[in-house]
């Protein structure tokens, strides 16, 4: 009788655990789901950091030659995704527009190359 009841003592105690792993679990995951999301983001924006550079520096090389510097530094962004302008000092400013989050307002990123 004795023996009996040592051994389920031992039997709940070792349930007891039993849901912690599921509690750390829903502890851990939104924290991930964030995390995701967060490298999504930054992720996205870096791309079209590197979008809006080159078409700046696409568009400076064209100014330098004479050549269309907006024109220039369209085709190095992609239809439709880079305004770009030269100012008085023969600077070109590359403006690319990135949706990171669907239905949301874009942001827009601004690139300058050239002299200054």
């Amino acid at each position: 009788m004795i023996v009996r009841v040592m051994w389920m003592q031992d039997r709940w105690r070792g349930r007891r655990h039993h849901g912690q792993s599921s509690v750390e679990l829903l502890a851990v995951v939104p924290a991930l789901a964030v995390l995701v999301v967060v490298t999504w983001l930054a992720v996205a924006a870096a791309l079209a950091w590197i979008d809006a550079t080159g078409a700046a520096r696409a568009g400076a090389r064209a100014a330098e030659v004479g050549a269309s510097a907006p024109a220039a530094a369209a085709a190095a962004a992609g239809p439709g995704r880079v305004r770009a302008d030269v100012d008085g000092n023969g600077a070109v400013r590359a403006r690319v527009r990135a949706r990171l989050v669907p239905g949301l307002r874009p942001i827009e990123i601004v690139a300058v190359r050239g002299r200054r």
